[in-house]
């Protein structure tokens, strides 16, 4: 139906489990990555975003769209740099997030960042991004307010502070 640089919409005939068949309309897309970056241990790096789609801004973990062959760490050690200016000296895996299966294949892997070393903001041409150091504390305040709305965030932010509480 379509085929996008990020995505690709297809028309599938299913076979349902009585036998009958249905149509589907199934979003592809190449996954992508999410970064949870801690400046210390109840400090997170999030980004204030404009995203066109809704046509207003977000409070978000850095993320990206994976490349094709692209292993995810790198695509998030890529993604943190790129967005905040940030390197982490330890990663670890956070979570697998399949983002929508009503309609779309896309998953996104999220990974922990800590041990962060301010390198310099090289940006990207096509986004402009303001990053923002918020406690864990306070990010979970943004989201009972209804200021963090992002999935991958809350995800994010419901993850770190889990895992702080030894969840």
């Amino acid at each position: 139906m379509f085929a996008g640089e990020v995505v690709t919409v297809q028309k599938d005939v299913v076979r349902l489990p009585d036998g009958g068949t249905a149509t589907r309309e199934v979003v592809r897309h190449p996954g992508a990555v999410a970064v949870l970056p801690l400046l210390s241990a109840d400090v997170a790096l999030l980004e204030w975003q404009y995203r066109y789609a809704p046509g207003r801004h977000f409070w978000e973990f850095p993320a990206g769209k994976l490349e094709a062959g692209e292993d995810p760490l790198a695509a998030a050690k890529r993604e943190l740099l790129e967005e905040t200016g940030y390197a982490a000296g330890r990663w670890e895996f956070a979570a697998d997030v399949d983002v929508c299966v009503g309609y779309g294949d896309e998953r996104m892997r999220m990974f922990l960042a800590q041990d962060l070393e301010y390198r310099g903001h090289p940006g990207e041409d096509d986004e402009f991004v303001r990053t923002v150091a918020v406690p864990l504390e306070r990010a979970a305040g943004m989201m009972r307010d209804g200021e963090i709305t992002d999935a991958k965030t809350l995800i994010g932010v419901m993850w770190l502070l889990l895992r702080g509480r030894g969840g």
